[in-house]
């Protein structure tokens, strides 16, 4: 039996958004068919993400700012800020649902993105679009729902199962009260599931030295990132 050969494209240039002046491409194929599993952790070891049926990865002329990271769960060593962040949420309750789409949910989305990324793609998207994000998946995933005890919703983060790992694909949160720290405490929550579940990373996208968006991974540690082929330890991200 023949097999299909996996294509490949490359985007054409389009404005980073994470570093001024400078452009971004990216190669991508699609996630689809019997082998979209066994694809998709083959790309994700080797530093792609994914996005509805498709994984991408950057290839910029002239820049490598972009580096896929991923987080050890078991040689993780929390911050001092970040136990303290862990301490003041252990009343909240975390269910792993499904990947459905809830008006809730899209709430939560839209003022998020209003308020955090107002400039972005995603401040335009409608609810289809929303479903889209969700609910369009070749690959096993799941999302987790932070709520506080009296029940408002007040985190959702979008997560693929690998066969190495978890991988946060989307998350967003209560903006409301920034003192919170949802984000963190989310990734703080799925280093715990991705220890809980026999796994052993926690893949956290791309960290980008120099871009205030992507500046809060380095918190986390300590990590690896995957550089000429391989992962290594990303120099100081172990925590004091």
């Amino acid at each position: 039996m023949q097999h299909r050969p996996q294509l490949f494209y490359t985007t054409a240039p389009a404005p980073c958004p994470y570093l001024p002046d400078r452009t971004e491409r990216k190669v991508l194929t699609e996630l689809a068919g019997p082998d979209a599993v066994a694809l998709h952790n083959r790309l994700s070891q080797a530093g792609f993400r994914r996005s509805h049926a498709i994984a991408y990865a950057p290839v910029c002329v002239g820049c490598r700012a972009c580096t896929p990271m991923r987080i050890p769960a078991a040689t993780f060593a929390p911050t001092r800020t970040q136990k303290k962040i862990s301490s003041r949420h252990t009343d909240l309750i975390v269910n792993m649902v499904p990947p459905v789409p809830t008006d809730e949910q899209f709430r939560l989305f839209e003022i998020y993105q209003a308020v955090r990324h107002p400039d972005g793609d995603m401040a335009h998207m409608c609810w289809r679009d929303y479903v889209e994000l969700i609910a369009n998946t070749p690959v096993e995933t799941f999302l987790a729902e932070f709520r506080r005890p009296d029940g408002p919703l007040v985190c959702v983060s979008l997560i693929d199962r690998l066969s190495d790992g978890l991988s946060a694909v989307y998350t967003f949160y209560d903006v409301n009260d920034l003192t919170a720290s949802w984000g963190t405490f989310s990734i703080l929550w799925l280093i715990e599931q991705t220890a809980r579940m026999g796994l052993e990373h926690l893949y956290l996208g791309y960290y980008v030295p120099g871009s205030p968006k992507m500046a809060y991974k380095a918190a986390f540690g300590p990590a690896q990132v995957f550089r000429d082929g391989h992962w290594s330890l990303l120099a100081g991200t172990l925590p004091a």
